[in-house]
């Protein structure tokens, strides 16, 4: 039986090809992965629908990688946990104390990194 193919959300994702938020769609799924970016205005991100919320997501979800601000992150934290993913990245510039707080206090596990570079490739892998 083959294995599924991992998910991953991609909340922030837009269109700006030289925008880490892009750069982590385009890695994701040069790793495999099958890839939803989120984001409230955008309707499509490298030839992909772009979701409008979390809720409006396919489960499963494998990972949430966010590129926004940590107080929009932290108005997310509900809406993070109905996800059930089984992680969470805080990118750099993502993260903040009470975030972090926020999302484990709900069982989530939260990974402060560059999900980009998990995945074993670097940002400047994909040019704007």
């Amino acid at each position: 039986m083959t294995k599924p193919q991992p998910t991953a959300v991609i909340l922030g994702a837009n269109a700006e090809r030289n925008r880490f938020y892009n750069k982590s769609v385009r890695a994701h799924l040069k790793a495999g992965y099958t890839v939803y970016p989120v984001h409230p205005r955008e309707k499509e991100v490298e030839g992909l629908p772009v979701f409008p919320n979390l809720d409006a997501v396919p489960r499963p979800i494998d990972r949430v990688s966010l590129y926004i601000p940590p107080a929009a992150g932290l108005q997310l934290v509900d809406p993070l946990a109905r996800t059930e993913a089984r992680e969470v990245w805080l990118n750099p510039g993502t993260e903040s104390p009470e975030l972090i707080r926020a999302l484990q206090d709900r069982h989530i596990n939260v990974i402060v990194g560059c999900s980009i570079v998990d995945l074993g490739f670097s940002p400047s892998q994909f040019p704007g």
